[in-house]
């Protein structure tokens, strides 16, 4: 019986450390954007509005092409592997912003980017996944 429950709390531990590593949990719904062609980042995408607003932009819609949306330092949620990712509370697609909150995933990463906001202009969602897509 003893040896059943370290078993038990092993895996446990061994679920949430991949959790906490970054893996997407299940049930959400994830889309990925490159960004300048050769980066890409993930935000998980809160109502159905959302989702269909990623398809309609990866049928060729042009209207609202620019995800908006705070960054959130320290905490890759589903956009491992980069250290941060946007509140998916806070998502909004605009048809232009100011430049400051522009830039690469990478900019965003090591700093350059100030802004607590991220608006990359070149993004384009290349994929979507979990329920709805």
């Amino acid at each position: 019986m003893r040896v059943r429950l370290i078993i038990a709390a092993a895996a446990a531990a061994a679920s949430a450390a991949l959790l906490l590593a970054g893996c997407a949990p299940t049930g959400l719904t994830v889309a990925t954007f490159q960004v300048a062609g050769d980066q890409t980042y993930k935000i998980e995408l809160a109502t159905p509005e959302l989702i269909q607003h990623v398809k309609d932009l990866m049928a060729g819609s042009e209207e609202g092409r620019i995800p908006v949306g705070t960054i959130v330092r320290d905490d890759p949620s589903v956009n491992a592997p980069w250290s941060w990712h946007i509140d998916p509370a806070s998502l909004e697609f605009a048809d232009a912003t100011t430049e400051v909150c522009d830039g690469l995933p990478e900019y965003v990463e090591d700093r350059t980017l100030t802004s607590d906001i991220y608006c990359p202009w070149s993004a384009v969602p290349i994929a979507l996944e979990g329920p709805g897509a």
